[in-house]
């Protein structure tokens, strides 16, 4: 998949306020309904069921599950290995449960990712330090044919 129209299609989406669970540009977004409209948008469907989920993502049960889910429709690849287009996964908390995402804009010295994040909406971010030490995977999406 082209990482340019990845990152035209979640840039679309800049502006969208926050709502857990939403997935409609302009409308409503949380960070993972931000990866399913892009998705959307990009292979013309949802990349699967998505069931209910909390904010809290299973954290008290120290459950993977949106790690889980990502591994099943995107390609893992190392953390270090970036590309614009990425997925990248964040672990907000030492200790907790992965369980905010967002899709690379820009690599290198002036990295930066777009997100969907309570308070603020769909936004475009630098990729500062303090998000970078937070990273724990990155994906790829599939090839379109695989989507």
């Amino acid at each position: 998949m082209n990482g340019d129209a990845i990152v035209a299609e979640a840039r679309r989406w800049a502006g969208t306020p926050y709502v857990h669970q939403a997935s409609l540009c302009g409308a409503g977004a949380d960070c993972l309904g931000l990866l399913r409209g892009v998705w959307r948008a990009l292979y013309g469907g949802e990349p699967g069921v998505v069931p209910a989920y909390t904010p809290d993502w299973s954290e008290p049960q120290g459950d993977e599950v949106l790690w889980r889910a990502l591994g099943g429709r995107l390609h893992g690849k190392p953390v270090m290995d970036e590309a614009s287009g990425d997925v990248i996964l964040f672990r907000m908390r030492d200790r907790g449960v992965a369980k905010h995402l967002g899709i690379q804009t820009r690599i290198g010295a002036e990295a930066r990712f777009i997100h969907a994040y309570s308070g603020h909406g769909v936004v475009e971010t630098a990729l500062s330090a303090p998000w970078q030490r937070r990273i724990v995977a990155r994906f790829a999406f599939p090839d379109i044919q695989e989507g």
